[in-house]
């Protein structure tokens, strides 16, 4: 019996099919240094990254597929578990301490890096691009927007979309109670950074300027509604978190 490709949702950047047991993605100049990347996550030991598998005839890259769930919006309310938090937060850690002096031999970055480059970030750590299988996370996915930069960077990011910290009126800000101040200690402590709420905050808003930017230019080049929309929601969030911050 012949395979047959199935297209995979999400890829508002990039064209993501699934064929048997790998994930065939559309390539870049990046892509192989994101595959040198991914090889050495699994050599250093993190179980829960794709594993590169070279080149399709039609030269998009191969990928293990990672079995699971991978939730869209709007997030079911178990996205916002303590334990998924808590897990995803343990494992940024792990990206991040696993990627101290990494150095690739021909870098392409797809994301420009940022100083201090302390670390390697996934800059897209976020739900949409996690494996959940029985609620429990098993794998992260979409590394292409992989980049040199600093820790806080990547871990604002996580905590904008799971803890998460976004406006009221953002289409997918969930309806449920949470406490914000104690869901960004949660994060904090389970990554294990010293960092204070205010710092985190700060960052955060700086990277959701950033990405509104980066988004907006996108959407105009690719004449695409939602990823302008995306670029408005992550501005008015900025502004939403900046006032907190006063």
């Amino acid at each position: 019996m012949v395979k047959s490709e199935k297209p995979l949702e999400g890829g508002h950047m990039t064209e993501v099919a699934r064929l048997g047991d790998q994930v065939l993605r559309e390539a870049g100049p990046w892509t192989p240094t994101i595959q040198r990347l991914l090889a050495h996550l699994s050599e250093q030991g993190l179980e829960w990254v794709p594993e590169p598998q070279g080149w399709t005839k039609d030269g998009r890259e191969a990928l293990t597929y990672l079995k699971g769930k991978v939730p869209t919006y709007p997030l079911p309310e178990w996205v916002y578990d303590d334990a998924a938090l808590k897990r995803a937060a343990k494992w940024l850690r792990q990206l991040h301490d696993a990627t101290v002096g990494y150095t690739d031999p021909d870098p392409h970055w797809r994301s420009a890096p940022r100083k201090p480059a302390e670390v390697i970030c996934h800059n897209d750590f976020a739900p949409y691009n996690m494996v959940f299988r029985d609620h429990e996370l098993v794998g992260v996915i979409d590394w292409d927007f992989a980049a040199p930069g600093p820790r806080l960077w990547d871990l604002g990011y996580l905590c904008y979309r799971m803890v998460p910290l976004m406006r009221p009126s953002n289409p997918d800000a969930p309806d449920l109670p949470i406490d914000l101040s104690a869901r960004l200690e949660l994060a904090l402590r389970a990554y294990g950074s010293d960092a204070t709420v205010p710092q985190l905050l700060e960052v955060i808003v700086e990277r959701l300027e950033d990405l509104a930017s980066f988004t907006h230019s996108h959407g105009l080049a690719r004449k695409n509604d939602k990823l302008l929309l995306d670029a408005e929601n992550y501005s008015k969030d900025a502004a939403f978190l900046a006032g907190l911050l006063r």
